[in-house]
């Protein structure tokens, strides 16, 4: 009974992390500017995975949360490539583009399948290895601020370093270093506490069953 609701939980949590891919992939390509930096609403987004894995880091360890991303990893690189072909530039381009293959496209979903499991992978490892620390706050800061690291600049690397787009490939670095900025201050300030929060009323609900 207890392996198959964990089995169930595991399940839930990796389709809520493809859910959030999808998500970021379609919003990516919608910009705003954030107190004079240029973002997307993307950043808003995918640090949703990073909160989900260190809560479940937290409540049942690192290796249901490291089968979450094993599950998660092939459908969200088939969900990632279908988002940005149907939806390239932010416009419906109809069924038929899913006929022809599309190799910037790829470039940029295999992009997103690499930042998230390397990104995952690191946030686990870090987030386990503080979790025992008295400040609740240490391990999902320091995850945080290292998996997000990661997968922003692995992201930028795969999809645009010696890019077919002229500019992102001049740039990339530089909008790499703008986006990670945005997405820390969002992290720090919003999801940490969201955290903390969440945390604590779970805490208190496995208590009272």
């Amino acid at each position: 009974m207890y392996n198959a609701a964990l089995r169930r939980l595991i399940l839930a949590l990796a389709t809520l992390h493809i859910l959030i891919i999808i998500a970021s992939n379609y919003l990516v390509q919608f910009p705003m500017e954030l107190l004079g930096w240029q973002t997307t609403w993307g950043a808003f987004s995918f640090p949703f995975i990073f909160l989900a894995t260190d809560l479940t880091v937290r409540l049942i360890g690192k290796q249901p949360a490291r089968k979450i991303v094993g599950w998660a990893m092939l459908p969200a690189l088939l969900a990632s490539y279908l988002v940005s072909a149907l939806f390239h530039e932010g416009s419906f381009q109809g069924a038929a583009t899913l006929l022809q293959f599309n190799s910037f496209v790829f470039r940029i979903a295999l992009a997103s399948f690499a930042a998230y499991v390397v990104g995952q992978l690191l946030d686990i490892t870090v987030f386990d290895r503080l979790r025992q620390l008295p400040q609740w706050w240490v391990a999902p800061a320091a995850s945080t601020l290292i998996g997000n690291l990661v997968d922003t600049f692995v992201f930028f690397w795969v999809a645009f370093w010696q890019s077919s787009n002229a500019f992102m490939a001049e740039h990339w670095v530089e909008i790499a270093a703008v986006d990670y900025v945005i997405k820390l201050a969002i992290s720090m300030t919003l999801f940490v506490p969201l955290y903390g929060m969440l945390l604590n009323r779970i805490t208190h609900y496995l208590k009272r069953r």
